[in-house]
């Protein structure tokens, strides 16, 4: 950007608009909670999967001393990035909003920390969705009649019980992109296994549709997150295509609530967001905007989305057609 006279200043007002704003379907804060780290490097630590299981002896002789454990994961160091965006106030726009109730700064403030958002939900769906960051054994492609909107010869409820058994860590969150959420609580096998229907004519009998706490909770998860957002995936100046961020798949994760910091993990977890301070916006000035000069009204942060424990996610890739 040419011409600014000014150093970025941040305004708190504006500060506190960009971090108000929370666009309804997202769910990345929820996947992949934040946590704050105390520089844009950092280490964290990425445990092993025998810390976990690996069963030691116990057992104290009268005069011995207890043995001794040792957490020796492995440290990584890692780094966050900047992601932001900006958008051009001329003072014109300014002073033709005084003594009115538009507030042009608070409106573009409000308008770029949506996009930052947008784009945060983008990559966290991007990592969610990618086969290649769950293990072999706990991720699957769904196809033909296997999928979730075959509602004859599919069986989602079995399908998803058999994979979460299979785990070595039972996973406390589920989601999914809203295509799979629509077909899934219509499902009719799985609408009578809820309701605990029985019998050859359950299926028959089974209608209507399911809530998210009654699938949480058949599935025993604390949670179950929809994912709502819509990408446009189309280059700027072309037709806009737009597509769910969340796409047509399933999984579900260990996302442990009780961690505080990227260095100590007490339980696996699949995901965090390290962050390297708060949400910022403010105002640089910029005399080439317009014929009275104007303001930049920039928004963003410093994050890095991280997948440190792989065994503690499964994946149900294409789950409906």
């Amino acid at each position: 950007m040419s011409g600014n006279t000014a150093p970025f200043t941040v305004q708190p007002r504006l500060t506190q608009i960009a971090m108000a704003v929370r666009p309804e379907g997202m769910i990345a804060d929820l996947v992949s909670p934040r946590l704050p780290v105390d520089g844009e490097k950092f280490i964290y630590s990425q445990l092993g999967v025998d810390q976990f299981f690996t069963v030691p002896d116990t057992r104290v002789g009268r005069t011995g001393a207890p043995n001794s454990v040792e957490f020796s994961g492995t440290d990584i160091t890692a780094s966050t990035e900047d992601y932001g965006l900006q958008a051009p106030i001329p003072n014109k726009d300014i002073n033709n909003a005084k003594n009115t109730n538009f507030d042009p700064l608070g409106t573009a403030a409000e308008g770029t920390s949506i996009l930052v958002d947008l784009a945060r939900e983008a990559r966290v769906a991007s990592q969610f969705t990618a086969l290649s960051n769950y293990n072999a054994a706990y991720r699957t492609t769904l196809t033909g009649n296997d999928q979730w909107s075959d509602k004859t010869n599919s069986n989602p409820g079995d399908a998803i019980l058999t994979m979460l058994e299979s785990m070595l860590v039972r996973p406390n969150i589920g989601w999914m992109g809203r295509q799979v959420w629509t077909k899934l609580r219509q499902h009719p096998k799985l609408v009578a296994a809820v309701m605990g229907k029985i019998g050859s004519t359950a299926v028959l009998e089974a209608a209507g549709k399911l809530d998210r706490r009654a699938v949480a909770d058949y599935f025993e998860l604390d949670d179950l997150l929809i994912g709502e957002t819509w990408v446009n995936t189309a280059k700027p100046g072309q037709t806009a295509s737009m597509s769910r961020a969340w796409g047509k798949d399933a999984g579900f994760c260990r996302i442990d609530k009780n961690v505080r910091s990227v260095r100590g993990f007490s339980l696996p977890t699949f995901a965090f967001t390290a962050q390297w301070g708060q949400k910022i916006s403010g105002t640089i000035n910029d005399p080439n905007i317009g014929l009275e000069g104007g303001v930049w009204v920039r928004v963003g942060e410093h994050v890095k989305e991280l997948l440190p424990y792989a065994d503690a996610g499964c994946l149900f890739k294409n789950a409906v057609a």
